[in-house]
């Protein structure tokens, strides 16, 4: 075959040519050009927006003082004073701060008792409580964090009891923290650094399989091979090259961003992070390609690369550790480009370490891309055989139904029938409720290893040891001789936390003095951090009580008059909602709310293309009709309804999430959201010409949008004009008042102010669609 007598334009057949024909493509193409330009330029916008605030500031508490003493006002004036949180509001009772919480009117609450300030002068310790929103993971943890710390401020300023013990007291093991790499806790420097790259990888794939999928649609793959002579190698590599430069480009933004607007300091070899992102950017074009060329179907190729690619956030492992996850999540993270990358980015960029300790990463990257890009080739070789394009079986135009019961009945046998939007719309939630939740299902991570390094040799390191063997966050992995050596192991990942026992140690505590331990905790990862840390503090704290009981045997009163000189008010924190801190039973239920979301989204914006597609402006306008978009939407809801229950009553049930069984409430708030995903769809669909924009524009939006609803990331750091903007999707809404109520107890009153902005947004959403409509049928008769 003379492949170059197919060539249709100017040049020799060749890479150059094949380049030159996909530039002048994207250029024509509208959809393409929004995929690789405006779309990830919008999402760096909104991330960069949205946690704009490195500093978690004011977060709303409820204070409930039963004692209305001055030493009470003092707490509450310390509390709020404190900059991660402000009381804002004051409860006469924990009914009323329990309502607070579960309407989102506070994170948390403190409750101080009657007789407090009596019981602290009587020597007493009264104990002051907090009760803080688990469920909302980081929001929490920041409250909690910031509430303990002005508690014990407020407690460290009162007068120290009178007299002393005539007993013996021994000293305690105090902790003395470093906190390498993110010593600030800059949750901005954590969060972008890791939400960026998944953001266009995603964008990344979806545009790689975009440019060839298209060949199997609405272009010529004979033309394509044609402008590579024949070759496919030449075709794949020259199809790809713009998208490389893009997105290469657009990585180079993102690292702006980080580095540069925030200022946030790259500690590594800036070299050897330029090629990674070389391969993970062709790893990834390269995989959305191959999706591409094994099924020669745009919208379903289009509909693999979201299942693979939107989920890898979690099987990266940087909200949830790869060391707490099951075998088929690190299997699985194993095969992803992402989890190789953000491994290499958060070494070198944050924590500095060696060029060679990143040499294992860098090559399971470089693997994965020559992988990826070589079955690539091989199926385009194939291809290249019989390169006919793939029919598209069509339909003929349907009529109009009549009424919105012939809408109904007609929109349904339309999902049924089609099999791009019946898998979005009714098998994607089946999918994605077994797929999705696998990395988190270890929920703790337990047994974090840490190195110790005992230079005092005694009874007391060896029962420190002990204890942090016990203690089920951490476990003695390795015991160096030197600080430098226990370094080396945390640079490559042995360790996640150091602990320093000085020579000395035992005959501190034993003279009554405090002795003081070294921990160096690697803040790379939060979750790691926070657990690390937690245990280490704890096996610290359980020696320092044992031995302060062992001297009190023979006198009790002499134990609980240490206490006071410790601290005279003993501090309670209770989670509350998800009290084992199980990270699956936060991050999941919320997350299955916005795929509900973007695959009802996705399936009904997609049925305007089709309808384009088959009848032009006048099948467009015939589903903008007022009974039509009711109908429609009515279908749309007995389609979805399954996957809430999936959702919302049976996979919580599987997994072990809490639920609260308030089935009325839930289905309360799930018609108003579901419809005004049905309108939503219909109205953006109605302006799509090809099937397969819909998954291109909203497949990408996923992880922006989950930072928006205030479980993640608290509503206070978000910019106004951010949270503002995110009140037009149902997802915002609907995640904050679903979760509310399913695992939090919340009454349809408590969410009464979610309930009516759904069913405002399905209003406003419905008028569109119908307008949208009636502009299409004039169109229509224009032609």
């Amino acid at each position: 075959m003379e492949w170059g007598t197919l060539m249709p334009g100017r040049g020799s057949p060749g890479l150059l040519s094949v380049a030159t024909r996909e530039v002048a493509w994207i250029r024509r193409d509208r959809v393409a050009l929004l995929l690789v330009a405006v779309i990830p330029l919008l999402a760096v916008f909104i991330l960069t927006a949205t946690f704009s605030n490195a500093v978690v500031r004011n977060l709303h508490v409820d204070v409930v003082d039963m004692d209305h003493s001055g030493t009470s006002l003092r707490f509450i004036q310390t509390i709020d004073s404190a900059p991660s949180v402000a009381v804002a509001r004051r409860s006469s009772d924990l009914d009323g701060a329990m309502h607070s919480i579960r309407s989102g009117a506070a994170i948390a609450a403190v409750y101080i008792p009657p007789d407090f300030e009596r019981d602290i002068f009587a020597a007493k310790r009264p104990q002051i409580v907090i009760f803080y929103n688990k469920q909302y993971f980081s929001p929490g943890n920041i409250a909690s964090g910031g509430l303990q710390s002005a508690i014990t401020a407020a407690a460290a300023t009162l007068p120290k009891p009178p007299g002393g013990s005539a007993g013996f007291t021994p000293g305690p093991l105090v902790t003395e923290q470093y906190v390498l790499t993110n010593p600030a806790l800059n949750y901005v420097q954590f969060l972008l650094r890791a939400i960026l790259p998944t953001v266009l990888h995603v964008l990344t794939a979806v545009a790689g399989g975009y440019a060839v999928g298209s060949e199997f649609g609405s272009r010529n793959v004979r033309e394509w091979l044609a402008a590579a002579g024949g070759s496919p190698l030449t075709a794949l590599i020259g199809k790809l090259a713009p998208y490389f430069a893009i997105f290469i480009l657009l990585m180079a933004v993102g690292l702006g961003v980080i580095h540069g607007l925030n200022q946030i300091s790259f500690r590594g070899d800036a070299i050897l992070m330029g090629a990674s992102a070389i391969l993970f950017v062709f790893a990834y074009l390269s995989l959305g390609a191959l999706l591409q060329l094994l099924v020669r179907n745009l919208p379903l190729g289009l509909s693999l690369t979201g299942l693979i690619c939107s989920p890898s956030f979690g099987f990266a492992g940087v909200g949830f550790p790869v060391l707490a996850m099951g075998g088929f999540a690190r299997v699985w993270g194993d095969a992803l480009p992402l989890r190789w990358y953000i491994q290499i980015l958060f070494d070198q960029a944050a924590r500095g370490v060696p060029t060679y300790e990143s040499v294992r990463p860098f090559m399971a990257l470089a693997a994965l891309m020559v992988a990826y890009f070589g079955l690539a080739w091989l199926r385009l070789t194939v291809i290249a055989r019989s390169p006919d394009k793939v029919p598209r079986m069509e339909a003929p135009p349907e009529a109009a139904p009549s009424g919105i019961v012939g809408a109904f009945a007609t929109e349904y046998k339309r999902v049924l029938r089609d099999s791009a939007v019946f898998g979005l719309i009714v098998l994607a939630p089946i999918i994605y409720g077994v797929f999705y939740p696998q990395p988190y299902l270890g929920q703790l991570v337990r047994k974090i290893p840490v190195a110790v390094v005992d230079d005092d040799s005694t009874n007391i390191s060896r029962t420190l040891i002990q204890m942090l063997n016990a203690d089920e966050a951490t476990q003695v992995a390795a015991r160096p001789v030197t600080l430098e050596a226990a370094q080396a192991a945390l640079a490559r990942r042995e360790v996640f936390g150091i602990v320093g026992i000085p020579a000395g140690t035992e005959r501190d505590v034993l003279k009554g003095e405090s002795a003081r331990l070294p921990i160096y905790v690697d803040s790379t990862y939060f979750l790691l951090y926070n657990r690390t840390l937690q245990g280490i503090t704890e096996a610290a704290a359980t020696v320092s009580a044992d031995l302060a009981a062992g001297s009190a045997r023979t006198d009790g009163s002499l134990y609980r008059a240490a206490l006071v000189r410790n601290s005279p008010v003993e501090l309670l924190n209770q989670p509350l909602f998800n009290p084992t801190g199980g990270y699956a039973s936060y991050v999941v239920p919320a997350a299955f709310i916005l795929i509900l979301q973007q695959t009802l989204l996705m399936g009904s914006a997609m049925l305007g293309g089709v309808a384009f597609e088959r009848g032009g402006h006048q099948a467009r306008g015939g589903r903008g009709r007022p009974t039509a978009v009711l109908g429609q939407a009515l279908a749309h809801l007995l389609l979805a309804l399954p996957g809430f229950g999936l959702y919302l009553i049976i996979l919580p049930h599987i997994y072990g999430f809490s639920t609260n069984g308030r089935f009325l409430d839930m289905l309360a708030l799930s018609i108003p959201f579901i419809l005004s995903v049905s309108f939503l769809g219909q109205f953006v669909g109605s302006w799509f010409t090809h099937r397969e924009s819909a998954v291109l524009l909203f497949i990408a939006i996923s992880l922006p949008l989950f930072f928006q609803v205030g479980v993640a990331w608290p509503l206070e750091a978000i910019p106004n004009a951010v949270r503002i903007a995110s009140q037009v999707l149902p997802s915002t809404s609907a995640i904050d008042g679903l979760v509310r109520v399913n695992q939090m107890g919340a009454s349809l009153t408590d969410v009464w102010s979610n309930w009516q902005r759904l069913w405002t947004l399905a209003i406003v959403y419905a008028a569109l669609a119908m307008a949208s409509g009636a502009v299409a049928k004039l169109a229509g008769r224009q032609q």
